[in-house]
C-alpha cells in the first residue's frame, strides 16, 4: 500500500499563522529556512504589519533611579519586558513631555534620547541649560531641543526659553513664553506637540495655543484649539500624521467623555482651520480611565496611528485607539502598574524586525526581552512559558540538519505557537493530525 504523501505547509498558511505571532517570536522563525524567511517578511508586509510600541519606564522614586521598561506591541497585543542597558547612568529621574522624547535634567547636566524608536539606549549628553528648571516643557524639533518654562522660583525669568543646537552642541537663549501662558508655564499645565519645524504649546484647561519656531526664535498665536465649548481639558499630539486634540467633556450623571478631533487646514492662518471628529472613547472605557479624575491626571501618548490614554493616578488600565479606515478602541491591563512605589514615564516609538534581531541575536545582547502576557480586548491571560530571546534560541536546529529534521523542527515550532498564542485560552484547540511532527 502506497504511503500517503505529507501535506506541505503552504506559504499562505504560514503567513496567516505568523500574523498572530508576537514580533519577538518571529526572530527565530525568520531563521528556520528560506521559505519561512519569505513567509515572515510577506506576513509583515501584507497581512499584519509591524506597529509602533508603547513603552512604560518604571523608576524608583529615590536615588539611584533603577529602571525597568515594558513595551506594549499593538500588532500582537502583548506586553514585553525589556532589560535595557542605556548609555548613561540615570542620576536623576527620567521625564517626558513629548510622546517620543525622554530626558533627564539636573543643574549639572542635560541628557535626552537620540532616537524616537522604541529601543532607546543611546542618549545625547549636553551641558545643563543656564536656567534651573523643575517642570519644563521639552520637545525636539529637528536638530533643536527646546526647553521652555518650568523654572524655579528664584530664577529671574520663570518663563525663559532655551534652545539646544545638537550640531553646534551649544545653548541659545530665546524669546520668553507669551504673556497668556505665564500663569501656567510648566508641563503640568501645558501640552506639547511638534508639527513640522514648529513646537505647539497648548494650555490644557483653555485650549489656548501658541507655536514656537526654534530656527527663527519667534512665537505665533494665540490659536483656540478647544474643539467644543463643552471641552474642559485638552491634550494635543500627532495622530496618523495630523495634529489631533483629545478633549475631556462632561457626560450624563457627572460622567466624563473623551473625544478625538483632527485639526484640518492651516493653523498659521488663524481662522483657516477647523476640526473633524475622529472618534469617541466607549463609555465603559472612559469610566475606567477617568476614575479618580483630577486636573492633569490623564495623559495621552501619541505614536503613529495610535493614541494611548492612561490615568497615572489609577494606572491599571490603558485605553488604546487605532486610527485607520475606522477608529478602533480597546483596553489592556497595564503590567507596569503592580508596584505603587515606582513612578512611570510613558512614551512610544517605532520598531522593526531588524532592530529586534540586532538586539537579541548577539553574543552579549543589550536587551533581554521577555513576553509578559497576552491581552486581547477585555480578555487578559498570562502566558505560562516565559520566553527569553538570545543567540541560542536561533541556533537550536542542529548544524547540517537534513530536510526531514528541518520539517520536524518547523512543525514543532508551529505547534508551540498554536498552543501558546492562537489558543492560549484553551478553546478551539482541535487541529488535523497532519500538523503533528
Amino acid at each position: 500500500m502506497a504511503a500517503t504523501a505529507e501535506a506541505p505547509i503552504y506559504g499562505d498558511i504560514l503567513e496567516a499563522i505568523f500574523s498572530h505571532v508576537p514580533l519577538i517570536h518571529l526572530v527565530p522563525a525568520y531563521h528556520v529556512s528560506r521559505a519561512w524567511n519569505h513567509a515572515v517578511s510577506s506576513s509583515l508586509a501584507h497581512v499584519n504589519p509591524i506597529k509602533p510600541w508603547l513603552t512604560i519606564l518604571t523608576q524608583s522614586k529615590r536615588d539611584p533611579h533603577v529602571t525597568a521598561t515594558y513595551a506594549y506591541d499593538p500588532r500582537s497585543r502583548v506586553w514585553i519586558e525589556m532589560n535595557l542597558q542605556p548609555s548613561i547612568e540615570h542620576a536623576s529621574a527620567v521625564q517626558s513631555s513629548q510622546s517620543t522624547l525622554l530626558y533627564t535634567l539636573t543643574p549639572a547636566g542635560f541628557a535626552f534620547t537620540d532616537s524616537e524608536g522604541a529601543f532607546r539606549v543611546s542618549w545625547h549628553n549636553a551641558p545643563a541649560p543656564s536656567v534651573w528648571r523643575t517642570d519644563p516643557v521639552v520637545a525636539r524639533v529637528g536638530n533643536r531641543v527646546v526647553v521652555a518654562g518650568g523654572a524655579c522660583d528664584f530664577e529671574d525669568d520663570l518663563h525663559a526659553v532655551e534652545v539646544y543646537d545638537m550640531e553646534a552642541r551649544a545653548w541659545n537663549t530665546s524669546q520668553s513664553m507669551p504673556e497668556l501662558l505665564k500663569g501656567s508655564a510648566g508641563s503640568t499645565w501645558l501640552s506639547v506637540a511638534v508639527v513640522g519645524d514648529k513646537m505647539l504649546v497648548t494650555e490644557k484647561k483653555s485650549g489656548v495655543t501658541f507655536s514656537f519656531d526654534p530656527f527663527s526664535d519667534t512665537w505665533h498665536g494665540p490659536y483656540d484649539l478647544r474643539p467644543d465649548q463643552n471641552v474642559f481639558y485638552c491634550l494635543t499630539g500627532i495622530l496618523a500624521g495630523k495634529l489631533t486634540v483629545a478633549g475631556v467633556m462632561s457626560g450624563a450623571e457627572n460622567s466624563k467623555r473623551v473625544k478625538l478631533w483632527s485639526v484640518e487646514g492651516e493653523l498659521a492662518s488663524g481662522s483657516g482651520f477647523w476640526f473633524e471628529e475622529v472618534g469617541e472613547m466607549p463609555n465603559e472605557m472612559a469610566e475606567k480611565v477617568m476614575r479618580g479624575w483630577d486636573f492633569g491626571s490623564v495623559v495621552v501618548t501619541w505614536v503613529g496611528n495610535f493614541a494611548y490614554v492612561m490615568n497615572p493616578v489609577k494606572p491599571e488600565e490603558v485605553v488604546v485607539c487605532e486610527v485607520g479606515a475606522r477608529c478602533e478602541w480597546w483596553s489592556v491591563r497595564n503590567v507596569a502598574a503592580g508596584d505603587l512605589t515606582k513612578r512611570m514615564v510613558v512614551s512610544g516609538g517605532g520598531v522593526s524586525l531588524q532592530e529586534v534581531q540586532r538586539a537579541v541575536v548577539t553574543e552579549n545582547p543589550r536587551f533581554c526581552m521577555k513576553l509578559v502576557c497576552v491581552a486581547s480586548g477585555r480578555l487578559y491571560r498570562q502566558v505560562h512559558c516565559e520566553v527569553h530571546l538570545n543567540a541560542g534560541d536561533v541556533s537550536d536546529l542542529p548544524q547540517g540538519a537534513d530536510e526531514e529534521t528541518v520539517r520536524r523542527y518547523a512543525r514543532a515550532y508551529i505547534m508551540m505557537l498554536l498552543s501558546t498564542q492562537l489558543f492560549g485560552d484553551k478553546s478551539s484547540t482541535r487541529m488535523h493530525v497532519r500538523w503533528l511532527p
